[in-house]
């Protein structure tokens, strides 16, 4: 089930910031291969790369985003069923949570 989830291609989904109830949507386009997860986005801050490792037998995925021309934000995650949950956090400066599943899946909601 994991290597399922694990499905290159289109995914969508969101992240928030501490005691703020927003979800600031973002959408990704990602690699899984042999443990590696890499790829591509944007979001309301702007376009950023994927580089990171991901473990199917644990359902668990990291990676950094590094927005274009500006700062790193460190993503650790799980598989839930339907997509990947976790915080995400920049140094000490911020951190916070977000939702991602692949795009087929719809609203992450089901699967």
């Amino acid at each position: 089930m994991h290597d399922f989830l694990f499905a290159s291609g289109l995914w969508t989904g969101f992240y928030t910031y501490p005691k703020l109830p927003e979800q600031h949507p973002m959408e990704l386009r990602l690699q899984f291969n042999n443990g590696t997860v890499s790829g591509d986005g944007t979001d309301g801050v702007g376009p950023f790369v994927i580089h990171g490792t991901y473990n199917s037998a644990t359902g668990s995925a990291r990676w950094i985003k590094t927005y274009t021309g500006s700062h790193d934000v460190h993503y650790e995650g799980t598989l839930d069923g339907t997509g990947l949950n976790g915080t995400w956090n920049i140094a000490s400066l911020s951190q916070g949570t977000f939702r991602i599943w692949p795009r087929h899946l719809g609203n992450g909601e089901h699967g």
